[in-house]
């Protein structure tokens, strides 16, 4: 049934679950998956099968948060514990927010959450400048006391306070590709790569271990969609298409960038480094590495897009 079907690697961003400050709690960010589902869902209808991914910056902020509020009564979560938390439970929000979309279409799908790692060098000079801010802002004393104690690095961020800041990496391996493929290509809906993935090392016998990082959300999804062979990496974001000179009165929107017209715009800093950049240089990674086409839009539009008829599309040539 699944084997002649495209496959389509969908990163969804951590921010994307949280509608504004005041809709932050876990029964509202299930009602976004629970919305996400629906366009999902609607492409497994038309003929994809689909591995999901997403971010958790928020959502991982909100555990450390709680660690920090704890922590003179149990010692600090670590980070790559912290990312397993929230695969765990972004991972069951769309498990079941997707199993009862399909139940309600009458669809015999199933989704299924997997447990992600991500290999990075340990070499990678982000080791060295940690610059990934994280936690909660704090005055300089209670910084500099926890850093000492757990072995923290912190820094005073833009006058708003001192903060934890830890490395982030370029990923380089995803341990668990061949299942994620191939519970893909029997016709489950993985949910997979949280967060850009466990961020882990390899030691000299080769053995894995966690680390204090975060790894880009975008850039481990490319990796994933690149060494699947998916078709299409499809990044949804606040707005319809990619634009030039955005919200400037000379502002044009793209419906087709090759990856070399990509590139160019890139290094001439039209896509904002905070925001649209990352997805534009993970596009350019996935097309560039072998993939066949990138795709950005905003989630309402995700069908239109993906049949071509909206969306800012990234090709390689």
């Amino acid at each position: 049934m699944s084997a002649a079907r495209r496959l389509a690697v969908v990163a969804i961003g951590g921010n994307a679950l949280i509608r504004d400050r005041t809709h932050e709690s876990i029964p509202d960010q299930y009602e976004m998956v629970c919305a996400l589902a629906v366009d999902i869902a609607s492409m497994i209808e038309s003929g994809w099968n689909v591995v999901v991914t997403h971010g958790n910056g928020p959502q991982v902020g909100f555990i450390l948060r709680r660690s920090e509020l704890a922590i003179h009564e149990v010692p600090p979560v670590p980070m790559d514990y912290a990312g397993a938390d929230i695969q765990g439970g972004v991972g069951y929000m769309f498990v079941k927010g997707l199993r009862n979309e399909f139940h309600k279409r009458g669809m015999k799908w199933q989704a299924v959450a997997v447990v992600t790692q991500t290999v990075v060098d340990r070499n990678d000079p982000a080791f060295q400048n940690p610059s990934k801010p994280i936690g909660s802002h704090m005055d300089e004393a209670r910084a500099k006391a926890l850093a000492a104690q757990y072995h923290w690095t912190v820094r005073e961020d833009a006058g708003r306070g001192w903060r934890r800041v830890v490395p982030s990496p370029r990923p380089q391996s995803i341990i668990e590709t061949a299942p994620i493929r191939d519970l893909a290509s029997s016709g489950y809906v993985v949910v997979a790569c949280g967060g850009g993935g466990i961020p882990v090392i390899e030691d000299e016998q080769g053995n894995l271990q966690g680390v204090e990082a975060v790894i880009d959300k975008d850039l481990a999804s490319s990796l994933l969609a690149r060494t699947m062979g998916a078709d299409t990496l499809v990044l949804p974001t606040g707005v319809e298409k990619v634009a030039l000179d955005f919200n400037k009165p000379t502002q044009r929107w793209l419906d087709r960038l090759t990856v070399a017209q990509a590139q160019r715009y890139f290094d001439e800093g039209q896509f904002e480094r905070g925001s649209m950049g990352p997805k534009i240089a993970a596009l350019i990674d996935f097309v560039g590495g072998g993939g066949r086409e990138g795709l950005i839009t905003n989630p309402q539009n995700l069908g239109r897009a993906l049949a071509g008829q909206t969306g800012t599309r990234i090709v390689a040539a």
